[in-house]
């Protein structure tokens, strides 16, 4: 797959086919330092279990913490926006889904493709459920198992079937950027290279999921604290209105500010629509001398 897009024609490209790649986001020597700092860790992990994970592929996350750097690559100033647009329709906030470093060794067998967003059970098709990122940490090529992706289907019924000569190879290097959207069946190829191919994804989804990875335990308060407050936002100290992913009926941010208290007030956290709607019931109530009740 070839071709140079910007972020600003990116919205365009993932409603139309479902995925595209943008050029030169990121400096090569930053993309090179952080696959530098996860060597360790890429060294030390072992080899998955599972057809789907793959055995010949190494997969680990809390990227955050094992190498901040890559804190730039999930707050990155063309993606993050970009994320935001493409799922904001359907939430009040988007929340990080994950983050995770891959290594596909030589002899793994291409990976079944999928759709990512069946890992939640939902009925599809009304909005986006996730953006996925992957920024490659070597060149991706053919023969290494850059991943494949089904054009256009993303929005086509999940019962409608793909011929593998139909997928495309997302050819991309350091500094690159492959987006693609929950819906798109895609999956990585064959690894007939001789040496690894290593790359990060980073995935955003609607804030009132689950995520893949679970951010509260990944980076509890004591790790959050250290985040910008956006990013810790992201990784899901901040309440999606209404009232949802609280604690004690308070925002999580709370717990990075200080000692939480045992014994809190809890306090309204809904969307304007709600506020408005609940402030004109309370006011007809006490109009009619009415009583605050329960």
């Amino acid at each position: 797959m070839s071709g140079r897009f910007s972020p600003d024609s990116a919205p365009v490209r993932l409603e139309r086919d479902g995925y595209c790649v943008v050029r030169h986001l990121m400096p090569p020597g930053v993309i090179a330092g952080i696959d530098a700092m996860l060597e360790g860790d890429f060294a030390a992990t072992p080899f998955c279990v599972g057809d789907f994970f793959g055995e010949q592929t190494k997969r680990f996350g809390r990227l955050l913490t094992r190498a901040p750097v890559t804190q730039g690559l999930v707050m990155h100033p063309a993606i993050l926006p970009l994320a935001e647009a493409m799922l904001l329709p359907g939430c009040d906030r988007i929340a990080l889904n994950l983050t995770q470093a891959i290594e596909i060794h030589p002899g793994a067998l291409a990976q079944i493709p999928h759709r990512d967003h069946d890992l939640w059970p939902a009925v599809k098709g009304a909005q986006h459920f996730q953006l996925n990122v992957m920024w490659p940490l070597v060149p991706f090529t053919m023969e290494n198992g850059a991943t494949r992706l089904w054009p256009g289907s993303h929005a086509v019924p999940p019962e409608v079937e793909y011929a593998e000569e139909e997928a495309v190879f997302a050819e991309c290097g350091p500094g690159d950027a492959l987006l693609w959207l929950g819906g798109t069946l895609h999956g990585a190829g064959a690894n007939v290279s001789d040496a690894p191919r290593r790359g990060i994804v980073v995935s955003y989804c609607l804030g009132w999921l689950k995520p893949f990875e679970l951010q509260w335990l990944v980076y509890p308060p004591e790790a959050a604290r250290g985040f910008d407050p956006d990013l810790a936002r992201l990784v899901g100290y901040a309440q999606h209105r209404p009232n949802l992913g609280n604690v004690e009926g308070r925002c999580p941010s709370e717990l990075l500010v200080g000692d939480f208290l045992g014994h809190v007030a809890a306090v309204d956290a809904l969307l304007p629509s709600q506020a408005e709607g609940l402030a004109a019931y309370v006011a007809g109530q006490r109009e009619a001398g009415g009583r605050d009740g329960d």
